[in-house]
């Protein structure tokens, strides 16, 4: 028996509603069942599921939580906010004096997605040592990284060409329908790349119009990605021993040149050197069982033995925190000793910093006093010359600066163009970029 088309028409929109379930129900399942592995990339910075590392092993945490009477929904105040937590829950507060790292906050998680965090690390099978388990560089396991969420935009492409194939069925049927009713002749073979080039060059002025929007959209996304590229704010690499700059810069009042003591000389501002570390920590061992931890990796690169130097030394090495492009030329000395700039307007207030250094955001930076209020991403080039646009280098007259530095600008401007010296001090001062800061060669080589 032959099969017409409106019968055969329901088969197919009988299957595509079909595979339309499918679809979403696999989308949903794997959803909920990846969450936990997704949003645990936010913690895996510094947590292992299994390992201890910057921050503790998070494996049966809730477990250890509640057997040391920590109160209900507790821990998951202290994801979003331990300070929050620490105020309402004794155990919380004590929880706080483990690590000199403060935990970051993540107000915008809610319980349930606490609660799929949870239940991706305890279903993670302990680390078996000598299991050849790749660990980071500060010990923590490292998470292999999940694939994107590609996945989900393949479902819903999937999604939307079956409704796409549905919806262009029906149109086909009705219309087919619809001509048998008025007595046409109608062409039931025609190919829907036929039908669509047909509809294309009747509404080629609507076509044309939506061809030109996806074009240039197209364009100007692929042009506001590359300019996020290289862009680092943030980055804040692992190290081997955790250096509390808010203990030695700011308790302890350490200036920043007796560590990095080549930044006015040289450059590079330097890494301490271990007899740098040394010269205090012989007689500084430390108060807690942690901080005698890590004043004893000083040791063993020192080669150290608590009485006698051994000789045995063992390299410290760092992980470059602030990294420029090899085309890049930034100099410290100029920029500290002629420049006047402080190191806060880079850096950030380092005497408030538990942890180690980071690149810190251009908001964090701009909250501090006294620095410049920048708008470009740190490290990027826009950020360089904006401030270049907007430090002054002398507040008036370059021969007021009293270093000599200048003289022989201050010279050549009175000589050759007092006019354009004067434009310059309109402001009530000579910025870099009057001085030449915007010239390609200051910055590239």
């Amino acid at each position: 028996m032959k099969i017409s088309n409106i019968q055969m028409f329901r088969k197919i929109n009988r299957w595509c509603a079909g595979a339309l379930t499918v679809a979403l129900m696999t989308s949903t399942f794997n959803g909920f069942a990846q969450d936990g592995a997704t949003l645990f990339k936010k913690c895996a910075t510094c947590h292992s599921p299994t390992k201890d590392g910057t921050g503790p092993k998070l494996k049966d945490v809730r477990s250890k939580w509640a057997d040391a009477g920590a109160k209900d929904g507790s821990l998951n105040t202290w994801v979003r906010n331990y300070e929050a937590a620490a105020a309402a829950d004794p155990y919380a507060a004590s929880v706080v004096k483990v690590k000199p790292t403060n935990m970051d906050k993540f107000p915008a998680l809610t319980d349930e997605e606490i609660t799929a965090i949870f239940d991706y690390v305890d279903a993670q099978e302990e680390v078996v040592p000598g299991a050849g388990v790749q660990t980071g560089a500060a010990g923590s396991a490292v998470v292999e990284e999940e694939s994107s969420m590609g996945w989900i935009w393949l479902v819903l492409a999937l999604v939307f060409v079956i409704i796409i194939l549905s919806v262009g069925g029906v149109r086909r049927q009705l219309t087919i329908a619809d001509a048998r009713q008025d007595g046409k002749e109608v062409d039931e073979d025609v190919s829907y790349g036929s039908e669509l080039k047909a509809w294309a060059f009747k509404n080629r002025k609507f076509v044309g119009i939506l061809t030109l929007i996806s074009v240039i959209t197209l364009i100007v996304t692929l042009m506001l990605s590359m300019m996020n590229i290289d862009i680092k704010e943030g980055y804040q690499p692992s190290q081997p021993i955790d250096f509390p700059h808010s203990v030695h810069a700011g308790i302890n009042g350490i200036d920043c040149k007796y560590c990095h003591n080549s930044v006015t000389e040289s450059k590079t501002a330097g890494l301490p050197s271990v007899n740098v570390c040394m010269n205090c920590h012989k007689q500084v061992t430390g108060t807690t069982p942690e901080q005698q931890e890590k004043i004893k990796k000083i040791y063993e690169a020192a080669g150290w033995d608590g009485s006698v130097y051994t000789g045995k030394t063992q390299e410290i090495v760092w992980n470059k925190v602030h990294v420029l492009p090899d085309h890049v030329y930034f100099n410290h000395s100029q920029h500290v000793v002629a420049g006047g700039v402080d190191c806060i307007q880079c850096h950030g207030d380092m005497k408030t910093m538990k942890e180690t250094a980071k690149v810190q955001s251009v908001s964090e930076l701009n909250k501090l006093e006294g620095n410049i209020k920048l708008t470009k991403p740190t490290l990027t080039m826009g950020w360089c010359i904006e401030c270049h646009d907007m430090k002054g280098i002398s507040e008036g007259p370059l021969n007021t600066k009293g270093d000599g530095y200048y003289a022989e600008i201050h010279k050549r401007l009175l000589n050759n163009d007092p006019k354009l010296y004067q434009d310059y001090l309109k402001d009530g001062k000579v910025s870099v970029k009057e001085l030449g800061g915007w010239e390609c060669a200051k910055c590239h080589y």
